[in-house]
């Protein structure tokens, strides 16, 4: 039997999307890597992300983001079972990916929100929705998943690229406290961007849209100001280096 075609999107999933997009314009051209069958996956699956780390870490409240992240712990166990509310639902609800896991996740999330002390507390923050994204990666693009250790090396390269993602968003409420020390009065992002640089991890994620993602977020971190999106020749030939592994 012939696979069913994905479904168009609707204005409101489109809605959605357009925001990812607006933050990251160079995966108009790094998206051209990614096999078409798996483009509309990719960019539900990088929105949905972004929804979930804007919740945790946005605004000076953070009392909407947990109510937020409830709601969404609760979304992501239903599309487990077969149910969905949320736009987005209309593309990852049907695939088989760990969505109870992601779900058992966002508390940490959640609490990532608070000043990690240094870098090792930045990245051990993460680890658990790290973890389930990785999971989540290899059930969307047929990566490699448990018992040779894949959950956990992909799981690095995810945690650095959200917190270059953080970085470049918030106003520096992200920033580790030894950071803030050495800055003393200066600005101390420019510590924690070279802090981040140096431990970024060596590990290759398996899939080839996490490939493209972490690229993206380590270019942007070698920019003074990560926020910045990059010129669409430095993004063909970053997404080509990405794509060949």
């Amino acid at each position: 039997m012939p696979e069913s075609p994905a479904p168009e999107p609707t204005d409101a999933l489109a809605d959605f999307i357009a925001k990812w997009r607006a933050r990251w314009p160079e995966w108009a051209v790094a998206e051209a890597f990614v096999p078409a069958a798996q483009r509309q996956t990719a960019l539900a699956w990088a929105t949905l992300q972004q929804e979930l780390t804007d919740a945790a870490w946005g605004g000076s409240d953070p009392r909407p983001g947990e109510a937020k992240l409830g709601w969404w712990q609760e979304e992501l166990v239903g599309w487990s079972r077969g149910a969905r509310r949320h736009p987005l639902g209309q593309v990852l609800q049907r695939e088989p990916a760990s969505w109870s896991m992601l779900a058992a996740s966002l508390p940490s999330l959640a609490a990532s929100r608070e000043r990690p002390g240094n870098a090792d507390e930045a990245f051990a923050a993460l680890a658990a929705f790290a973890r389930a994204a990785a999971r989540i990666d290899a059930g969307l693009f047929a990566g490699p998943v448990d018992g040779d250790g894949a959950d956990d090396r992909d799981a690095r390269p995810v945690a650095a690229a959200l917190l270059l993602s953080r970085l470049a968003q918030d106003d520096g409420n992200g920033v580790p406290l030894a950071a803030l020390a050495r800055a003393g009065d200066a600005d101390p992002r420019p510590i924690w961007a070279r802090q981040l640089r140096e431990r970024w991890p060596r590990e290759r994620p398996a899939t080839r849209p996490r490939r493209l993602w972490t690229a993206l977020a380590r270019a942007r971190l070698d920019q003074s100001n990560p926020a910045q999106p990059r010129p669409s020749w430095k993004t063909l030939t970053t997404a080509w280096r990405a794509a060949r592994g």
